[in-house]
């Protein structure tokens, strides 16, 4: 009872002040992008995804950075677990990336200038066609600028820390870009804060960079190919993480 009353008091402060710190970088990454500060933006970015993981904390370990080429872009596939799989990620890929957000995020100020200063890619699932065509320009412009792309094949976040199967879009969309595909595996994030609670637990997470499967020579009848070998690959690190 009277750690929960802690946390609980934790969260009360610790999230109106982060909250605070991120319509400030907002800013600040908003005007250093418009000035065309690419590499001062990134480090806008860094700084609020280790200030994030500061909140819990949240402690990681990365393997598998040997996978990732300097100057290489990627379409990396991660399973999700937690609203700190995106500032962990940041943190721990280590090439600049851009990802897909809903469009909620879209409606709080300041931050929603920055995601569309920083070419994040709006989803807007009620949009139907119209939604698959704006989610695949913006996908074009990410890579156009220089971006590696990390998707989230599941849809969304699961809900009771298992995995679950992976949806063909994300599979579709990365054939398309003829990007080298990159499976990653995330463990330990849900625990910090599972989907619903209003609290968030110190702990650990894993984050496992394996190697590129290539996809240039690969068309739309490989998708559930690519899906099976992607899915198999991050399914047998999560259960050895998670059984560890």
């Amino acid at each position: 009872m009277l750690r929960k009353i802690l946390l609980g008091v934790r969260s009360a402060i610790a999230v109106p002040l982060f909250w605070l710190f991120t319509m400030i970088i907002s800013a600040l990454f908003i005007l250093v992008m418009t000035l065309r500060l690419r590499r001062v933006g990134e480090f806008f970015v860094q700084l609020w995804s280790r200030v994030f993981l500061w909140v819990p904390p949240v402690r990681y370990t990365v393997s598998g950075t040997e996978n990732v080429q300097p100057g290489t872009q990627y379409f990396f596939l991660a399973n999700h677990l937690s609203n700190f799989d995106i500032p962990l990620l940041f943190r721990a890929i280590p090439t600049p990336i851009r990802y897909l957000a809903k469009k909620e995020l879209y409606k709080i100020p300041v931050f929603a200038q920055a995601l569309k200063v920083a070419g994040i890619v709006k989803i807007d699932r009620t949009a139907g066609a119209s939604s698959y065509a704006a989610i695949n320009e913006g996908v074009a412009r990410a890579k156009a600028n220089g971006y590696s792309l990390i998707v989230f094949p599941e849809g969304t976040r699961s809900r009771d820390g298992a995995l679950h199967p992976f949806k063909k879009g994300a599979f579709r969309m990365a054939i398309s870009t003829g990007l080298p595909v990159v499976p990653v595996t995330v463990n330990g994030t849900w625990e910090v804060w599972p989907p619903g609670s209003k609290l968030f637990y110190r702990g650990h997470a894993d984050v496992v960079i394996h190697e590129p499967i290539p996809t240039a020579e690969l068309t739309v009848k490989d998708i559930d190919t690519l899906r099976a070998q992607v899915y198999d690959v991050i399914d047998e690190q999560f259960h050895e993480l998670h059984q560890s």
